[in-house]
């Protein structure tokens, strides 16, 4: 196991005032790094530079996007390479990706540099995808008064800044957990014997937890407001479907997500139906990423 550096209380803040949880990310990162040593030291890097030889390096984007994740990437550096590592953020979270435009720089130990560099990139790469993405969403869906959410299809581990990387790009987030929210889907109906004693069942269980259903029809839609929810999640919905639905909430307080069968192509006249969310699995569990570099000066 490698000893690795203390995140620096700076980088910490600048993660928790993004609403991360910095001792999360530094477990995340020192699991990552462990990935990369876990059959020996960088050899390659041994061969090639002496111990003694420091440098400076930039992370900067090959394609435009949005990025998410500087921060993150800094802590990859901070935590190989400790005071040692001087860290420059020269561009925020949420900000425009310009291609061939440093948003970090990085000076220290060429070694730790080098060490850190693939773990930095494969984060910052990553949630920038997603952020990039979402952002492709929000866009598409602007001026309906729609809000993109995310779901839990996230990859094992990375849920926290997955989700993160989601607000960076416009998005809401879902619930993050089991525990947070109740959402009664087809299984938990036929466990329940069906919409309404499922809605009972959770209320007797956790009353003050946020409580959403899954309806597969208009009928189901109908005994879910009947039960008192206040969320109804249409699934694989038609346009037609979905006005319908639209129509037997107005006037109410109950909320409507469109979720399954959702494309970039059809988000617009979706949201246009009247609804106030479109949950998008696609943002995390499909997101391209976002191709950058780690370049060290000459």
């Amino acid at each position: 196991m490698t000893e690795w550096f203390p995140l620096r209380a700076e980088l910490a803040d600048v993660l928790r005032d993004g609403g991360l949880d910095p001792g999360a990310v530094e477990r995340v990162i020192r699991g990552a790094l462990e990935e990369d040593l876990a059959l020996g030291p960088d050899v390659t890097t041994l061969a090639t530079v002496p111990d003694h030889a420091r440098t400076t390096g930039e992370v900067v984007p090959r394609s435009a996007g949005v990025l998410a994740g500087i921060p993150v990437a800094a802590a990859v550096f901070d935590i190989v390479g400790g005071t040692d590592v001087e860290v420059v953020l020269h561009a925020a979270d949420g900000m425009a990706a310009r291609t061939n435009s440093p948003v970090l720089g990085v000076t220290g130990p060429t070694r730790a540099l080098l060490t850190a560099e693939r773990t930095a990139l494969n984060l910052v790469g990553r949630l920038s995808g997603i952020a990039t993405l979402t952002r492709r969403w929000v866009d598409a869906v602007s001026g309906t008064g729609a809000a993109i959410r995310d779901t839990r299809k996230t990859t094992p581990g990375l849920r926290a800044l997955e989700k993160y990387a989601v607000r960076c790009g416009g998005g809401v987030n879902h619930r993050m957990a089991l525990g947070d929210a109740a959402l009664v889907k087809d299984n938990h109906v036929a466990a329940a014997g069906g919409i309404t004693a499922a809605v009972e069942a959770v209320r007797a269980h956790s009353p003050a937890v946020p409580l959403e259903v899954e309806c597969d029809t208009l009928d189901q839609v109908r005994e879910a407001i009947a039960a008192g929810v206040q969320l109804v999640l249409l699934d694989n919905f038609g346009l037609a479907d979905t006005q319908a639905a639209v129509a037997l909430v107005r006037g109410t307080s109950v909320r409507l997500e469109a979720s399954g069968g959702l494309s970039l192509e059809r988000a617009t006249e979706v949201a246009a139906t009247g609804v106030d969310y479109l949950a998008v699995g696609a943002l995390t569990h499909s997101a391209p990423v976002l191709d950058l570099g780690f370049d060290l000066r000459a």
